[in-house]
Order: structure tokens, then C-alpha cells, then sequence
């Protein structure tokens, strides 16, 4: 059967939700050969994964995730597909940080880099926050400093038999487009960044058939995965039983149109040193902003403000204020104590 996926794969047919679910169980079970798996990644990449596809393999990966102990309500996932080759800061790790300064609960699903400079893993590492912690005390975490990161490969034990693959490869592929859908806790409500309209308008249905409450999908100017401060963001507004999509620009949200030269980085350590000027609020202004632009629409997917403009004005007074560096310094504070090279 899987060879003759393989082969409907490359005549350039697709796969039914069913058999892409089938199609990633086996994979997650270590049933296929590398060279199989990187022609599915590769084919997939070509061609497209539809929505059909997605959704099938989402549902393999979540039914075979680690089981998380604690459900909140509204609990904010940040994770985007990561990829874009623009080589910005983490700027989803850094609104992941100004939420739960403000005892928002954030599960943030996340990776080492594997097509980008920076994965959100490690920056947490770069900041010395414990990115190794047991689901236990991930979940401890959660109810107590209102803010976890879920390591995928911790949570996602079954990746192992893709890890080698990706890393060889090294070029976006489904396995990128799935972090955002397979946050261990189940986070329903998601500020989600991908790098094409076209993504974000497929990733509003695939979320909604896999049950969310509300999320945003954003896919900012020249393919940057994050709300841009440098022209427009393509925001797609998924809720239960509806999907509208806007276009945005910082005008409109009070913010002035900048450049990416200045939130450009090399490295996890330039990364994290920049969340911490902007947490000090010290950063060059286009990184504070579009820290508080990112953030601003995390709260209105989460429900926590009424309107988008609404959290931006929350999140440009928490970073303003000194609350979330101070949040910050207690996370380091707390770390169990990692070895850095």
C-alpha cells in the first residue's frame, strides 16, 4: 500500500485524509525505509500537501503525541512553520514570553532549527530556560508560571525515525507545516505564522476540521512567517464556523512601517540577546514592535481582548513597563540547569 501511495504521489495524485493518517502512523512507527521518507518529503514539497493531507497527518501525529495532564481554558499556543529564510530573531518565543507575563497560559510547541538560523528551542536555551523538562514538570510549569515549552522531540518521541532525513534534506517540508498542528497540550485557540497567503488560507480550514476555537493564521510581507512591521500582514480569523481573512498594514495599527535590518540575527545567542532588549525595551523599535504587533494578535485569538488594536495596546504596555523582562529573569531563575557548550 505504501508503495502504491508513493507511486500515486508521483503521477502528482493525492491522498484522502484516511490514507495520509495511515501514510504518517507508519512512518511514526519506523516502518519505513529513509529513501521512502524522503520521497514522500520531497514529493510533497513539489507538489503541494493539501488540505485533505494535512489533516490526516496531523491526526496521526496527535494520537500518538505523549498525553499532556493539564487542559486550561484558553490556553495560547505561538508555533509557526519557521522556514522563511529571512533570518529574523524568534519572535515567537519572544511573544510567548510577553503572554505569559501577563498569566496568560502558553503551551509553546517547538523544535531545534532545522531550515532556519534560530528554532524556538534554541532561544529558550540561549535565554537558560530548561527545554528538557518531563511532561510532568512541563505541565507544573504551566500552572505555576502560566508559560511551558513543549520540546517536540520530548513529545513527539515517534519524530526519531524522520530526524535523520530532515536534517540531510534540510529544505521546509511537512514536517515544518506540522508543528503548528499538533501542539501536545491540544491548544485550541493559536496565533499560527506561515510563510504564503495561500498557506494561511489552507491552514484556517485544516484548523477548523481539527477542532479549533479561535486562532490566527499570519503570513507577513516577503514571506516572513510573523506579523511584519516592514508592510503588509495577511491575517486569516478561524473560529469555530467561520474563516475571514484581512490585510493589514502597521499604519493601521499604529505602528510605522520599518525594515527587517535591524531584528536580522546569526545566531540562537544574538537571538535571545535581542528578546532581551526588547523586554527591556531597549531593542531598536522595529523589533519592540513587532514583538507587541505579534502579541497583540495572540490575545484576540486567545479572547482575551475584544479586538486586535485592543491587544496591541496591552502587549506595547507590558513590554513598557519592565513586567515581562521581570518574568523573564524569574523563568532563568527556575531552570533545573543545562550545560551549555
Amino acid at each position: 500500500m505504501i508503495k502504491a501511495m508513493l507511486h500515486r504521489c508521483l503521477d502528482n495524485g493525492t491522498l484522502s485524509e484516511q490514507e495520509a493518517e495511515l501514510l504518517m502512523g507508519e512512518i511514526m512507527h519506523g516502518r519505513l525505509a529513509d529513501s521512502q521518507i524522503a520521497s514522500f518529503m520531497t514529493l510533497l514539497r513539489f507538489r503541494g500537501e493539501t488540505t485533505d493531507e494535512l489533516v490526516g497527518f496531523a491526526r496521526a501525529m496527535r494520537g500518538m503525541a505523549e498525553p499532556f495532564p493539564v487542559q486550561l481554558e484558553r490556553t495560547i499556543d505561538t508555533c509557526g512553520t519557521g522556514g522563511d529564510g529571512l533570518g529574523t530573531f524568534n519572535i515567537s518565543t519572544a511573544t510567548a514570553i510577553v503572554l505569559g507575563s501577563m498569566n496568560i497560559p502558553v503551551t509553546k510547541h517547538g523544535n531545534r532549527s532545522v531550515s532556519s538560523k534560530t528554532g524556538s528551542a534554541d532561544v529558550f536555551e540561549a535565554l537558560h530556560i530548561d527545554i528538557q523538562t518531563s511532561v510532568t514538570e512541563a505541565a507544573t510549569m504551566l500552572t505555576e508560571q502560566s508559560l511551558c515549552f513543549m520540546f517536540a522531540p520530548l513529545y513527539h518521541p515517534s519524530m526519531k525515525h524522520v530526524m535523520k532525513t530532515r536534517k540531510e534534506l534540510g529544505f521546509r517540508s511537512i514536517f515544518n507545516l506540522l508543528g503548528p498542528l499538533t501542539n501536545p497540550a491540544g491548544a485550541k485557540h493559536q496565533l499560527v505564522g506561515v510563510n504564503s497567503r495561500a498557506t494561511a488560507d489552507q491552514f484556517g480550514h485544516v484548523l477548523q476540521r481539527l477542532g479549533t476555537t479561535h486562532s490566527v493564521i499570519v503570513s507577513g510581507a516577503d514571506g516572513l512567517d510573523e506579523c511584519a512591521i516592514h508592510g503588509e500582514t495577511y491575517l486569516v480569523d478561524v473560529k469555530e464556523d467561520t474563516i475571514d481573512a484581512i490585510t493589514i498594514k502597521p499604519e493601521d495599527v499604529g505602528f510605522t512601517c520599518g525594515s527587517l535590518a535591524s531584528i536580522r540575527v546569526q545566531t540562537p545567542a544574538e537571538s535571545a540577546d535581542l528578546i532581551h532588549q526588547v523586554l527591556l525595551n531597549e531593542a531598536p523599535q522595529e523589533a519592540i514592535d513587532i514583538v507587541a504587533f505579534n502579541a497583540g494578535v495572540a490575545l484576540y485569538a486567545g479572547d482575551y481582548v475584544s479586538s486586535i488594536h485592543v491587544g496591541i495596546e496591552e502587549a506595547k504596555r507590558t513590554i513598557a513597563n519592565g513586567q515581562s523582562q521581570l518574568y523573564l529573569t524569574s523563568l532563568q531563575s527556575k531552570k533545573r540547569g543545562i550545560k551549555h557548550a
